[in-house]
């Protein structure tokens, strides 16, 4: 990936460094200089909290792929392809386009004033599966504002805070891990449009853990569908429509 942004960019190749970590030898082969020791902690703690969760869309998708005793390429190439769907990925990449958007902490109450006043989708909130905060968010929360502090520029972590407390003010609805990833990603320098390649990196490893799952107890998954249309019509010959 980092290859891919500097080739487009028109920089110079980097060669990856075995000797160093992940998350580490990740930036500086994307951003070209040596990332200070709080842009590896933040970006590896993104790594590991969104390694896995559970049966989202992507890896179910994964595991009946895996199902069909495809192989693991296939499998994690149908998760990808899930995962392109903006209600799947892409979330967090909406979220600081908001951000930015807003510019600052003082426009954040007419901006999301508006957005519920027009019923516009607010990236960021909202999760299918909790009801409560998500446990991830807090850490990744933590982690942006130091990053942001490292930059000695605070501005775009205080927006995302106050879109989050104009949002709550208006309505009982949780932040989800997308929209402090946000912020977090973007003070590491990565591009937005490389926010969800990087989602797809970090869960490589939980999709790879399920389809070896699903390889060693193999079921074909096969689920029924129900039919919920009309019934009891009459049949009209073609000729007489």
């Amino acid at each position: 990936m980092a290859m891919i942004h500097r080739l487009r960019e028109d920089l110079p190749l980097i060669e990856a460094d075995p000797k160093r970590g992940h998350a580490e030898d990740f930036l500086r082969m994307l951003l070209g200089k040596e990332p200070s020791k709080i842009q590896i902690e933040a970006l590896d703690l993104y790594l590991i909290l969104l390694a896995d969760h559970g049966f989202n869309a992507s890896t179910f998708s994964a595991r009946v792929t895996a199902g069909t005793l495809a192989n693991l390429h296939s499998a994690i190439t149908s998760a990808v392809g899930t995962l392109s769907g903006p209600l799947h990925g892409g979330a967090n990449e909406k979220a600081m386009e908001m951000i930015i958007e807003v510019g600052k902490p003082r426009k954040a109450s007419d901006y999301i004033e508006k957005a519920f006043e027009t019923k516009q989708k607010i990236m960021g909130f909202g999760h299918r599966v909790y009801k409560v905060d998500d446990a991830r968010k807090p850490h990744l929360k933590k982690m942006a504002i130091h990053l942001w502090k490292e930059r000695d520029d605070l501005t775009l972590y205080e927006v995302a805070e106050e879109i989050e407390k104009q949002v709550k003010s208006r309505k009982p609805i949780i932040t989800n891990v997308d929209f402090y990833s946000a912020p977090l990603l973007y003070g590491l320098d990565i591009p937005t449009d490389l926010f969800t390649p990087l989602f797809a990196m970090s869960r490589i490893a939980g999709w790879t853990a399920h389809v070896l799952e699903q390889y060693s107890n193999n079921r074909l998954i096969r689920p029924r569908a129900r039919y919920i249309g009309p019934i009891d019509r009459t049949f009209k010959p073609i000729e007489q429509r």
